[in-house]
């Protein structure tokens, strides 16, 4: 099918969108939807932004060329940082579809499923399971349940109990979180590049390094020293303060006096609080205004897990444990 034909199907599947019907950039997974159809473009609204942005046809013909030379598909990594939303929208069309796994683009002979969501749901939220083995999934429930009872903004005015309470869920969720943090930021490090940041619904994250020194072997570091004239008395207590007063006034590198390793890890480049503000928001909402069987299931389920919180760390005298 010619570029031509196939952007006039792409654009009667617009047309046929209900005005709700909400679209997913496949790597910022950024929300939008569809405000204008026209032959030479398309216009979008992200929502979580307020911001309208045209998308030109030239440029989904770009797309769709690059898409057809790659057979098992377009590496999605390769798009210019402002273009996620040409492969959303190219997703509607019958023939294409993003497989955010294999992070590709792929042109289909049979119909494929598209990056459209009802906007009426959160598809991470209406049938949300707790997760097995993840501590600081109920440990963050029970912090939540807690902070939500409290004024927290008055710690002083808090009875003794709800501030041990506070305290230990909090140590709890730090060492849970920090733990999982680090899986989580293992597996990331494969996928970022230095030159890219990666953006989320809540913020970003960019790959980096660190250096670390540590001083060599001190006979060998003190012959090196001798050998470019510095006297061994003056850094004799391998001091890293002197040594690096010994190394501006000599021709030797850093690496001939420390061994060197360099070490990457995720660093958090920004956080979107007004996002994770409002989306907090909605949960709680959701949870307060909703009667149906599960939101109450839930509430029991908190009920339950802190009254065992309670009995943890609440203090009871021997009199009393006898009783």
């Amino acid at each position: 099918m010619s570029f031509t034909a196939s952007w006039h199907t792409l654009l009667d599947e617009l047309d046929k969108l209900p005005e709700s019907a909400t679209l997913i950039t496949p790597l910022s997974h950024h929300r939008f939807r569809i405000t204008d159809v026209q032959d030479a473009r398309v216009i979008i609204h992200f929502e979580d932004r307020d911001e309208t942005r045209p998308l030109q046809r030239d440029q989904f013909e770009t797309l769709y060329r690059r898409i057809e030379d790659a057979p098992n598909g377009f590496d999605l990594d390769r798009l210019p940082a402002d273009a996620d939303p040409y492969p959303a929208v190219w997703s509607v069309h019958p023939r294409f579809e993003v497989d955010e796994d294999a992070g590709v683009i792929t042109q289909s002979e049979i119909a494929t499923a598209t990056q459209v969501v009802n906007a009426e749901q959160e598809p991470t939220d209406e049938d949300r399971v707790e997760p097995d083995g993840l501590a600081v999934y109920s440990d963050a429930l029970l912090l939540i349940d807690s902070l939500e009872r409290h004024e927290v903004t008055d710690l002083p005015e808090l009875d003794t109990d709800a501030l041990v309470n506070l305290y230990t869920l909090l140590s709890d969720v730090q060492r849970d979180a920090d733990d999982f943090r680090q899986e989580v930021a293992d597996v990331l490090l494969a996928r970022l590049h230095h030159d890219r940041p990666v953006s989320g619904q809540y913020g970003s994250v960019q790959r980096t390094s660190r250096r670390n020194r540590s001083l060599k072997d001190d006979e060998e570091m003190l012959e090196r020293l001798e050998n470019a004239g510095i006297d061994r008395e003056r850094v004799l207590s391998v001091d890293r303060s002197k040594v690096d007063e010994a190394l501006e006034v000599t021709t030797l590198s850093e690496s001939d006096v420390y061994n060197i390793e360099e070490s990457e890890y995720v660093r958090k480049a920004e956080v979107d609080e007004d996002v994770k503000e409002s989306r907090l928001q909605g949960l709680k909402h959701r949870l307060a205004a909703s009667d149906d069987d599960e939101a109450e299931q839930l509430r029991d389920e908190i009920e339950d897990l802190e009254q065992r919180i309670d009995d943890l760390t609440s203090f009871r005298t021997g009199t009393e444990m006898q009783g």
